[in-house]
């Protein structure tokens, strides 16, 4: 999973194709529960370009996204939005796939 490092790379990120970022934090103990599925999923779903926003590193981002809960999924096609997983919840590994098969359609 490719790490966002500035909020420049990210415009350019989601510009070409489709992109998931994946909004977490190192501290977030629902975050960490994905952490050993999310290596599957990104593999399975490898039409998708997987990039980790670190929330605490990109406040204003979360801000600006509405992203106020992690773990959280916000999906972009060719710069343009095309889902959202965004809640306060724990993800289990269905509902994560639950959320990238309804974007493939």
């Amino acid at each position: 999973m490719k790490l966002l490092g500035t909020t420049e790379e990210l415009e350019s990120l989601i510009q070409n194709g489709k992109t998931i970022l994946l909004f977490s934090a190192n501290w977030c103990p629902d975050c960490r529960f994905i952490d050993p599925f999310m290596p599957e999923i990104e593999e399975k779903y490898n039409e998708f370009q997987f990039v980790y926003v670190d929330r605490d590193d990109f406040i204003d981002l979360c801000q600006k996204l509405d992203v106020f809960g992690i773990p959280s999924f916000i999906a972009f096609e060719n710069g343009k939005e095309v889902g959202r997983f965004v809640s306060k919840d724990r993800k289990t590994r269905e509902e994560i796939e639950e959320f990238l098969m309804g974007l493939q359609a």
